[in-house]
């Protein structure tokens, strides 16, 4: 087994362990963490074997699979698929660490749906088998459908079924037309089907059919519905990974398989959804400012800033393409942060209403401080990770349409005054109420969950040039592909004639 695919199994075996063996609570959470835990470990070896300056696809492993149909088990990683398996393993430990007291009912099933669906989301981002990959998304329904429909809140189960339904009518479409490629190309492997030449009316119904699945992922306007009641019922954990790693299939398929194996189809298509891109930022910065329940409002600004990451991907060029990458980093870290923090003050109020804080940062200054960090990082302040992805997907959107990239900018005003705006009802003016006065501050332990993202958060913001160079040299690849620049993306021979 190669590391790659070691990584990918690490929390499976986990999950396997919690089903055959017999534990107690204590031992559920150590294998959720050491599982979990050697993941990222193992991530983080993949980071130092891969050569940054290699746009192609690295450190393959193949093995058949199903051989009569001419499918394999075959898994590579570039520069976008590793920050992003990097962000889930990331992730993944903390949760588990944030759920500690937050979830007691039937722990080991919890602690076994997160580890089944990391392994499932992990194989998204590896697959270069068309078959796998579409059989590793949907899996990731399973896990997730759980985890809101067993542990969220009082409309848990209305909330599943929607997210369960939506996702499931892109995945079929999907899979219907992997299923002509392969008939075309005689396999499902990434890189055969990648050098299919298909007709314009071919490519607009299967850019379409793979669009419609990848949206509803993100999601983009207007099929993001599910997204606020997902948010809004699942636990702590669930929105966690939503906003943190799930969304980011969406916007990474679009980027791993729409531009590439449609070029003329992107093209056609790229005007519109740049429209409905500045649409859902609009849109979701608008209601976000709305709300009255605090963990309803992050997840309305979650549709619009992931709106900009959908923008700068379909604004075609290497300066908002490769900054929609960091971007995805960047929402993963700073709005899975304040559902965290959404988390820990819910476990002490049981309320979500803005209208019943007040004046926190006097009772609880550690806290405050945090979830002003992190809110500064949301609204893209400049020193913080939120500014060095939102900026260039502007500064590369302006470069190719002007009207997207004004009327998007809007976008981050918005956000400011959202995030702000709740904030200071939250945690300033007088301290009152009974309730307020007993809020106690975090934990040591909720303090330890929480370090390591702020810490990325910030030392992404005064020093992105290493995600950035993690990142571009596949995103150059991938433009070229796509027929939307002629440079040779970085790490590429380039013949020089006499």
């Amino acid at each position: 087994m190669g590391l790659l695919t070691l990584t990918i199994a690490l929390p499976l075996i986990g999950a396997l362990a919690l089903a055959l063996l017999e534990t107690d609570d204590r031992t559920t959470r150590l294998v959720g963490y050491l599982s979990s835990g050697a993941a990222f470990v193992a991530s983080l070896v993949l980071l130092v074997r891969f050569d940054v300056g290699d746009a192609g696809l690295q450190l393959a492993e193949t093995v058949a699979w199903i051989p009569t149909i001419n499918a394999t088990f075959s898994v590579a990683v570039d520069g976008v698929s590793l920050a992003l398996i990097v962000l889930t393993t990331f992730l993944v430990p903390l949760i588990l660490l944030a759920s500690m007291h937050q979830v007691t009912d039937r722990l080991k099933g919890y602690v076994a749906a997160f580890l089944v669906l990391e392994t499932a989301v992990l194989g998204v981002f590896a697959a270069t088998d068309l078959l796998l990959f579409v059989v590793f998304f949907e899996f990731t329904l399973v896990p997730m459908y759980l985890i809101i429909g067993i542990w969220g809140g009082a409309l848990r189960r209305y909330a599943a079924v929607k997210f369960f339904l939506y996702t499931t009518l892109g995945g079929l479409l999907m899979l219907v037309a992997i299923l002509y490629l392969h008939g075309q190309a005689g396999t499902f492997d990434y890189e055969g089907i990648r050098q299919l030449q298909l007709g314009i009316t071919e490519q607009r119904w299967l850019f379409s059919a793979f669009l419609l699945a990848f949206a509803i992922k993100v999601p983009i306007w207007p099929v993001h519905t599910w997204l606020p009641a997902a948010h809004t019922e699942a636990p702590t954990g669930g929105s966690v990974f939503l906003a943190g790693v799930l969304l980011k299939m969406g916007t990474f398929g679009l980027l791993r398989y729409c531009l590439p194996l449609f070029p003329d189809a992107t093209a056609e298509f790229a005007p519109w959804l740049l429209g409905l891109s500045v649409v859902g930022i609009l849109y979701g910065a608008v209601v976000a400012l709305m709300q009255h329940d605090i963990k309803k409002l992050i997840a309305y600004s979650s549709v619009s800033h992931m709106g900009f990451v959908v923008l700068g991907t379909f604004a075609l060029n290497a300066t908002a393409t490769s900054a929609s990458v960091v971007q995805m980093v960047n929402h993963g870290l700073s709005t899975g942060a304040l559902f965290l923090l959404i988390g820990f003050l819910y476990e002490r109020r049981h309320t979500r209403q803005i209208a019943a804080f007040g004046g926190l940062a006097k009772q609880v200054p550690i806290m405050a401080g945090l979830w002003l960090v992190v809110s500064l990082s949301s609204l893209a302040l400049p020193g913080l990770n939120g500014f060095v992805g939102e900026f260039p997907i502007l500064l590369g959107t302006f470069q190719t349409s002007r009207w997207a990239a004004i009327l998007a900018s809007f976008g981050a005003v918005l956000a400011a005054l959202y995030l702000l705006w709740a904030y200071q009802r939250m945690f300033h003016g007088p301290l009152e109420g009974a309730d307020n006065l007993a809020t106690t501050d975090l934990k040591a332990r909720e303090i330890g969950v929480l370090a390591p993202i702020v810490v990325l958060i910030v030392a992404i913001g005064l020093y992105p040039k290493p995600l950035f160079d993690l990142v571009q040299p596949s995103v150059d690849r991938v433009l070229v592909e796509a027929g939307a620049t002629e440079l040779e993306p970085a790490g590429a021979i380039v013949e020089v004639q006499p």
